[in-house]
């Protein structure tokens, strides 16, 4: 059985159905968690950190192109 490791919540979740690199979130709190291993069932917090520069870049981009 897995634990939210940010609210401690039950995520219910069934280890013969999810995959590695598979991404599952907290049902209470939102948070969204990346499977790094199934047995035993680990979980890392996906860094949203690394979507937010993705869209910087794509913002500079914008400004550097001659329209």
């Amino acid at each position: 059985m897995a634990i939210c490791p940010e609210c401690e919540t039950d995520l219910d979740l069934d280890e013969e159905e999810i995959d590695e690199g598979e991404i599952v979130s907290c049902p209470e709190c939102g948070s969204d968690f990346e499977v790094v291993t199934k047995h035993p069932l680990e979980l890392n917090p996906v860094d949203e950190l690394d979507e937010d520069e993705d869209d910087e870049d794509v913002d500079e981009e914008d400004e550097d192109s001659d329209y």
